[in-house]
């Protein structure tokens, strides 16, 4: 079973490719460089071009905190939250959000978690629940490969090695839902989309963390939350379409293995298992 429902499109990713060795092998064709095509290649003018289009495409964040701003903008004027402010470039998180009942969560948002930028993360001491919001732009990215390798490989390293109690992860952006990313939740059921300016949405993906962090000594393995304990991710569950049988629980198991610190990872949704690893030594990267 798959640790998160939606799975990269096969099609579009042959296209992609297809379309990369085309602009590959043809580009000293385009634009009036006046290049013979040795000297367009040997200019270094293609590479040039590529990676600062790579560096505009990985540096700017304004698409993405425009998209989480206007689901928290909705969210306020339902209801489902009281308020939620930016927290500034000066603070390792990107939104403070208030609940109706006087709750406090931090969320920080991340790209699509196979990069070290996810290890990246430091919960403020004010808040009362932390969160964790994949927003993946790339639409060729493997969703299940980034979640797999952000949960295990580098979330449960950094909160076990660092002591980083993280409540919960969303995995959720405007790709969701699209030829990109096709989602099983809203096939042939378009009415479980929700229409927000520009964006047509699914409900969001949830993998609820546990309460305490993981130790080897005294803690070895402690229970997922219930998603009803942590009052953000409840609230934009019931926002947003979402009922409780899609949201992914997440046990963290370590132990000492000789000198090395050990986990293991298990995700389970609706009673089933859907990703499971063995121990693995805790590296961070």
């Amino acid at each position: 079973m798959p640790i998160i429902p939606c799975e990269k499109n096969e099609a579009l990713r042959a296209m992609i490719l297809e379309f990369a060795e085309i602009l590959r092998t043809q580009a000293h064709t385009l634009g009036d460089h006046g290049l013979s095509e040795n000297e367009f290649y040997q200019s270094g003018l293609f590479r040039g071009a590529i990676e600062r289009l790579r560096g505009q495409f990985s540096a700017t964040m304004r698409p993405k905190r425009e998209f989480v701003a206007a689901l928290l903008s909705h969210m306020e004027d339902l209801g489902f939250i009281e308020e939620w402010i930016s927290a500034g470039a000066e603070n390792r998180h990107d939104y403070t959000v208030t609940m109706p009942g006087g709750r406090v969560c931090a969320i920080e948002l991340k790209g699509c978690l196979d990069g070290n930028n996810t290890n990246i993360f430091e919960r403020p001491p004010h808040a009362d629940e932390f969160v964790i919001w994949s927003v993946c732009s790339n639409e060729g990215a493997d969703p299940r490969h980034n979640v797999q390798s952000g949960i295990h490989t580098r979330l449960s390293a950094e909160i076990i090695f660092r002591n980083q109690r993280v409540d919960g992860l969303v995995v959720w952006d405007w790709i969701c839902g699209t030829i990109g990313r096709p989602c099983p939740k809203v096939a042939n059921r378009p009415e479980r989309f929700t229409d927000i300016g520009p964006y047509r949405l699914p409900p969001p993906c949830i993998y609820m963390f546990p309460a305490t962090v993981p130790t080897p000594r005294n803690n070895r393995s402690p229970n997922p939350q219930p998603i009803a304990s942590v009052s953000f991710l409840d609230a934009l569950n019931r926002c947003f379409g979402g009922c409780n049988e899609e949201v992914s629980s997440v046990r963290f198991t370590t132990d000492h293995r000789g000198n090395e610190t050990v986990r293991s990872t298990r995700v389970e949704r609706d009673g089933n298992v859907q990703f499971e690893t063995a121990e693995t030594p805790i590296r961070r990267a």
